[in-house]
């Protein structure tokens, strides 16, 4: 089974889980790193993730994966907030983050381009809206290869 599949497949199984304790399921990654197989979960939840959400997430998601038995090979868990730079997966992850900046590359260009960062400024059915260097780009859902707020620290 493909790592697509295989990261379908665990959103269906980990999405539910955690919207029972009121966290949000962010991104999945399941990707070689070279200590081995890591599958990474990105969390979030009202008012961010500190490493106790992330520990208790952990725990409660470790037997269930062992029991639906997705993964045939030795892998480690990393459970994570999404960082400054939070990635956009779901219409409504965009919806969350209208008029604010973001960065967007694309599988096939638009007006030219395949890669944006500008103001997210519409988000509808068949996808996103970003004014870009003085130019308004409609990106479609479908076109979107990588998507994620622009981090900015605050002091």
């Amino acid at each position: 089974m493909g790592r697509k599949k295989i990261i379908n497949k665990l959103e269906k199984i980990i999405e539910p889980i955690l919207n029972d304790l009121g966290i949000e399921l962010v991104d999945i990654e399941y990707v070689g790193e070279p200590k081995g197989l890591v599958l990474r979960i990105f969390i979030d939840k009202e008012g961010g993730v500190g490493l106790e959400t992330c520990t208790r997430v952990n725990e409660e998601l470790s037997p269930h994966l062992d029991v639906e038995g997705l993964i045939n090979q030795r892998y480690y868990l990393e459970v994570s907030s999404p960082g400054i730079e939070r990635p956009l997966r779901k219409k409504k992850d965009f919806e969350k983050f209208t008029d604010e900046e973001i960065k967007v590359k694309t599988f096939q260009p638009v007006k030219e381009r395949r890669k944006f960062k500008g103001i997210l400024k519409k988000v509808d059915d068949i996808g996103i809206r970003v004014q870009c260097d003085n130019d308004i780009y409609d990106i479609e859902f479908n076109n979107i290869s990588k998507a994620n707020l622009v981090g900015k620290i605050k002091f």
